[in-house]
């Protein structure tokens, strides 16, 4: 069966869906790879290497023709997609909630598109979650981006001319991205603090050396969302939370924000008042600004100053470390193709009922079949 690799077509996206590395383990399965001409150069993977890997190299419609399997970063338009198989499968991060007419058209165009970031977490699917890998990366860099712009140093420093006092580090959502700007940030040397709205994170602050700023003896906290992602918070808990923060923000040097609810937008952490009660000089970063941002005045894709306080809004932050965001989730691709690879059929097969490819599954037999779109 023929594997495909398309070059990446959105705005500022430079990473790629499979490296020489992954290309070469598909090889090894049995499958035929077609890697479109250019598709890894923005990450540092030129053809050259593919072609080493065992791949073909070739324009888009050569790459495409007869492809079984498309892989890809974002989901490529269905009507780019000339040549591949019917049915084929599209394997990508497919942004279903927010652009529901490109599932449309995979569903029109007869293809099985699988969104990688509908994966469940679960055991047996961990390496497969790009979600987690390239969430890792945003609040690693976050983190860089934040001390790029601070124009002073992160550790305390001990002169002859005097001390200089650690910076004042407050991350507000502790999932994958949140852990990893904590971790980044104390290797930095920062004085770290964070809070999130699911208690059992705590104990994560804590074992990475952070304060953790917690609400207290609240009724009504529905912090617990399915699947491990953080759910709505109560009105209770909103008004305590704003109190507790408001008090904590103005002490602040560097906030990073990175709370998100799947399928919803972005909930909204700091305010414009909050922004202004901050000391000059100040940075947030924003990773949540492509869902409606959690700052207020945040802008998708612009770095801007308000009272004085540095607010950035990178848009697709892996994409800012694209060479090893492309390893790690062209490494998510290929665990799950090669979890289900079937030698017989010499392909991947999903089997009826998995839990994984039910909830990955978005289009099938010309319709759109995934629970989550159609409830």
């Amino acid at each position: 069966m023929t594997i495909a690799i398309v070059r990446e077509t959105a705005d500022g996206e430079k990473r790629v869906a499979a490296t020489p590395e992954t290309v070469r383990k598909l090889v090894a399965l049995g499958a035929d790879v077609a890697v479109e001409a250019g598709a890894g150069a923005a990450a540092a993977y030129p053809d050259e290497g593919y072609r080493q890997a065992g791949a073909r190299v070739g324009d888009r419609a050569a790459t495409l023709a007869g492809a079984e399997i498309v892989l890809a970063v974002q989901g490529p338009a269905a009507d780019s997609l000339a040549g591949a198989a019917p049915g084929a499968w599209i394997v990508a991060a497919l942004n279903p909630f927010a652009d529901r007419a490109r599932i449309n058209g995979y569903a029109a165009a007869g293809y099985e598109a699988l969104a990688m970031e509908f994966m469940p977490r679960i055991t047996r699917a961990q390496s497969m979650d790009i979600l987690s890998s390239q969430s890792n990366l945003a609040g690693y860099k976050a983190v860089l981006d934040a001390a790029a712009v601070y124009g002073r140093a992160f550790p305390m420093m001990m002169t002859a001319a005097g001390t200089i006092s650690a910076a004042r580090v407050f991350v507000m959502g502790v999932g994958v991205a949140g852990l990893q700007a904590i971790a980044t940030a104390r290797r930095l040397g920062a004085q770290v603090s964070a809070t999130d709205v699911r208690a059992a994170t705590r104990e994560q602050i804590i074992s990475l050396g952070a304060k953790p700023i917690f609400v207290e003896d609240v009724a009504g906290i529905e912090g617990e969302g399915a699947g491990g992602y953080a759910g709505e918070m109560s009105p209770a808990y909103q008004a305590a939370q704003a109190e507790l923060v408001s008090g904590h923000l103005a002490k602040q040097d560097i906030v990073i924000t990175t709370a998100l609810i799947p399928g919803r937008a972005a909930p909204r952490l700091v305010s414009e008042a909050q922004v202004a009660s901050m000391k000059p000089g100040s940075v947030i970063v924003d990773l949540a600004v492509e869902q409606g941002g959690n700052v207020e005045g945040a802008v998708a894709g612009e770095t801007v100053v308000r009272h004085e306080v540095t607010i950035v809004g990178h848009r697709n932050m892996p994409s800012r470390v694209a060479t090893d965001a492309s390893a790690l989730f062209a490494r998510n691709l290929y665990n799950f193709l090669a979890a289900f690879w079937d030698k017989d059929a010499s392909r991947p097969m999903l089997p009826e009922g998995d839990e994984i490819g039910e909830a990955i599954r978005l289009t099938r037999g010309g319709q759109v079949v995934s629970a989550r779109l159609l409830a």
